[in-house]
């Protein structure tokens, strides 16, 4: 019983962080969605998942943006999701705080 409750939870806070990148992709103007098998499997990269994915599936855009750039800008917006979620967890929050100033949107 005990592990089936750890599991739950475990599968919980997974989901609420892939939530939350496909938060900050819609808060960067990124047209990107994070599904639960895509998510598993960067996830096994650690820290590189996001990396790998910039380099594998949107490679076009460091062409205008060193990934340097970008996997910051996609963490510190993650991080800001996650916690307006978890800040919040009767409705899910849009974080749109970027995405109200275009200016700061992600377009190349």
């Amino acid at each position: 019983m005990f592990n089936a409750l750890l599991e739950h939870a475990t599968d919980q806070a997974v989901e609420a962080h892939r939530h939350a990148y496909n938060a900050a992709f819609g808060e960067l103007g990124l047209n990107w969605h994070w599904d639960a098998a895509t998510y598993a499997r960067l996830q096994a990269h650690g820290r590189d998942g996001v990396r790998i994915y910039l380099e594998t599936e949107q490679s076009h855009l460091l062409r205008a943006y060193e990934a340097d750039f970008l996997v910051a800008a996609i963490e510190t917006a993650k991080v800001r999701c996650y916690a307006s979620m978890a800040n919040s967890p009767a409705r899910p929050a849009p974080c749109v705080s970027w995405a109200r100033d275009s200016r700061t949107r992600l377009t190349a």
